[in-house]
């Protein structure tokens, strides 16, 4: 046995094993590098998955009917709690149920913006105009109506309110050989408790306008 200079057995040095394959500490390392790359690979495939939800194809007013010709089909990407709101194109549409809200041209379509026909208490009103309409003025905008009564004994009559916050349903201006002479005319969906009102406006010699509602 080797001694050092004290006289003293000198110290014998240990060699380093290396660890086999049935060694716990390399298993447990080889386990968690796996999981971290398969949580890894699951995470960016999740970021890239797109479901097919449905859109609007041209803007959905109140009462309108949807079905396929108003929807289009668009790729998103939406976590599974954010898409329970819309309406998924992988899944059969709804029978029966109308717009009960204004929807965007190209909006995905919530849930919630369809309604049962009866539900819907609006109905559209045809209110043509003497004069250029604003510019502002197009399907799913929203406008008031005032009414200027006819003059009493050569005096004008201020106009009054008629009826607020109402959608646009359609607006049909002329065009070609009678864009100049004709008329244009806006569907407007009047809610049933102001149709009376409405009508008798319309029926008589008072003259309804309709004004749009900016940046609505």
């Amino acid at each position: 046995m080797e001694t050092d200079v004290l006289g003293m057995p000198a110290p014998v040095a240990q060699r380093l094993r290396r660890p086999g394959w049935r060694d716990p500490r390399l298993l447990t390392g080889i386990a968690l590098v796996a999981g971290s790359v398969a949580l890894g690979t699951w995470v960016v495939q999740s970021a890239q998955a797109t479901v097919p939800v449905h859109v609007a194809r041209g803007v959905l007013t109140p009462g309108e009917p949807v079905g396929p010709d108003q929807l289009a089909v668009a790729e998103v990407r939406l976590s599974t709690a954010a898409l329970e709101h819309y309406l998924r194109a992988d899944q059969p549409i709804p029978d029966g149920l109308v717009a009960a809200r204004v929807v965007g041209d190209g909006e995905l379509v919530p849930r919630t913006a369809l309604a049962d026909p009866s539900a819907v208490d609006v109905r559209p009103v045809a209110i043509p105009l003497d004069a250029v309409p604003s510019a502002e003025l197009a399907e799913g905008s929203t406008v008031d109506l005032w009414v200027t009564a006819a003059p009493a004994d050569g005096v004008p009559v201020e106009p009054q309110p008629l009826s607020a916050a109402l959608v646009v349903a359609e607006v049909a201006r002329p065009d070609g050989a009678f864009a100049s002479s004709g008329a244009t005319v806006v569907q407007v969906l009047v809610p049933v408790a102001d149709l009376p009102d409405v009508l008798g406006a319309l029926a008589g010699e008072s003259v309804v306008h309709v004004v749009p509602v900016p940046g609505a």
